[in-house]
């Protein structure tokens, strides 16, 4: 089992960055695959980036391009960059994990491990 703890976050004016990171316990953070996703006031939470165990990434289409997942195994860690921000990227922000013999797809049902979030508000 693993536990994530989120942070990060914080208030950022349209166009800012905002890297956010995600702390996972655990001596296996090599073996689970990681992700991100967002939940916006009144909407279902979106899933918007992964990183397999071995590297591979995916992002959704409103995120491609600003926004890069990254990971650091030393410190068992996996980050969000989040450039060119928007008012719409304004949602509460969680790290998922999940442990699949290969990459699950880019759904929230495929992980099994949540943080608590963290949000990111872009004021216009």
């Amino acid at each position: 089992q693993v536990q994530l703890v989120e942070s990060g976050g914080g208030l950022v004016q349209a166009g800012g960055s905002l890297r956010l990171s995600c702390a996972a316990s655990g001596r296996t953070f090599s073996s689970y695959h990681m992700g991100w996703s967002r939940q916006a006031p009144g909407k279902e939470r979106e899933f918007i980036a992964s990183i397999s165990v071995s590297g591979s990434t995916y992002y959704a289409d409103s995120v491609k391009g600003r926004f890069t997942i990254s990971r650091d195994g030393a410190k068992n860690t996996v980050y969000l960059q989040m450039n060119s921000l928007k008012p719409e990227d304004t949602a509460v922000y969680y790290c998922s994990a999940a442990q699949w013999f290969s990459p699950p797809r880019p759904l929230t049902t495929d992980y099994d491990y949540w943080g608590q979030g963290t949000q990111v508000t872009v004021s216009s």
